[in-house]
């Protein structure tokens, strides 16, 4: 499969498809647009296919194509414009309510668009969201996400699936989005790399690395001996912090950085690059708080580099591009020496 898109501005087409009211829109929405959940209530349905030309780690861009659920517009694109809104696709993410009546006839449709992925993006990556989960008993969710998840994969047609269950009233949504947009992300092992060697650097015990507009987690790298009690510990961080950033906006104030000290860690979240924040978890007593910080600005030019080597490979980003990203960077130094004088 070859996209016209791909090459050089690294536009991704991503599918989000469903049936009308499986809440398509609200994650959308509350991901990309900084809405919290009680607001998506006011959401309409969608008219046909809503396009969002969605940037993501700066490089990045994702096409977004929000695909009406209503019986119509699905017949529609399962037959006059099959060939327009299937092809070149990299991912396609189909949302079932939990709790419809209708699963055998959702089903249905599902694999019927299946086909057509088959037919012109065959390379594609397919997601199944099992939504609403928040509806169902808490001690029945997990047996039922296991029934639908089979079911789903039974009925792929051997093409490769991967499913999570969802809720725009918890982390889970953010877990998901962050595992499927991580399958776009270009040069991740380098990124991953290089985050592993600041981490041990810098004697951390974890390191996690944020996209900056969504919070979706990008990577991460733990040090820690004894695993983690809490392994949806990202995903909750994700949720809170964006929640947060909301409410400094609707105060007309700007979340930039956030010191945490407790007994047994300290943990720092700062902007790494224009396009991501890192959260770096230190344990007690290993180093001074300037010294972590100190470690961040050092690393914080580091990684901009090689997110500047990354724009260089993929061909784009015109003068306006680099004008822009010029300005953001000495944004981002006077923020840096605003934070120096205030340790001195």
């Amino acid at each position: 499969m070859e996209d016209r898109h791909s090459k050089g501005g690294r536009k991704k087409k991503v599918l989000l498809m469903g049936k009308s009211g499986s809440g398509k829109s609200s994650m959308r929405s509350i991901v990309f647009s900084n809405y919290v959940a009680k607001d998506t209530r006011r959401l309409g349905a969608t008219i046909d296919v809503e396009h969002s030309i969605v940037r993501f780690l700066g490089n990045l861009t994702l096409n977004l194509w929000d695909c009406g659920g209503q019986d119509a517009f699905m017949e529609n694109y399962l037959s006059q414009q099959r060939d327009h809104v299937f092809k070149n696709v990299e991912v396609l993410i189909y949302v079932f309510d939990i709790e419809s009546r209708e699963f055998d006839r959702d089903l249905i449709t599902y694999t019927t668009c299946l086909e057509a992925l088959r037919d012109n993006s065959s390379n594609a990556r397919i997601f199944c969201l099992l939504h609403k989960m928040d509806l169902v008993q808490t001690e029945l969710r997990e047996r039922l996400f296991r029934e639908r998840e089979g079911l789903l994969k039974e009925k792929s047609g051997g093409m490769e699936v991967t499913c999570f269950a969802t809720s725009i009233w918890d982390e889970t949504l953010y877990k998901a989005w962050s595992s499927m947009v991580y399958t776009l992300i270009p040069n991740l092992p380098t990124l991953e790399r290089h985050l592993r060697a600041f981490a041990e650097i810098a004697e951390a015990e974890e390191v996690i690395l944020f996209e900056r507009t969504t919070f979706l987690v990008i990577s991460y790298f733990t040090r820690a001996e004894v695993e983690n009690p809490f392994p949806d510990r990202f995903e909750k961080i994700s949720n809170i912090v964006k929640q947060f950033k909301q409410s400094c906006s609707k105060m007309a104030s700007n979340f930039t950085a956030f010191e945490l000290r407790a007994h047994t860690f300290s943990a720092f979240i700062d902007v790494l690059t224009p396009n991501t924040y890192i959260l770096v978890v230190m344990p007690a007593n290993v180093a001074e708080p300037a010294t972590t910080l100190m470690n961040i600005a050092v690393a914080r030019k580091h990684f901009e580099k090689l997110e500047q080597v990354d724009r260089g490979g993929g061909g784009g980003g015109g003068g306006g591009g680099r004008r822009e990203r010029e300005r953001e960077r000495e944004r981002e130094r006077e923020r840096e020496r605003e934070r120096e004088r205030g340790l001195e």
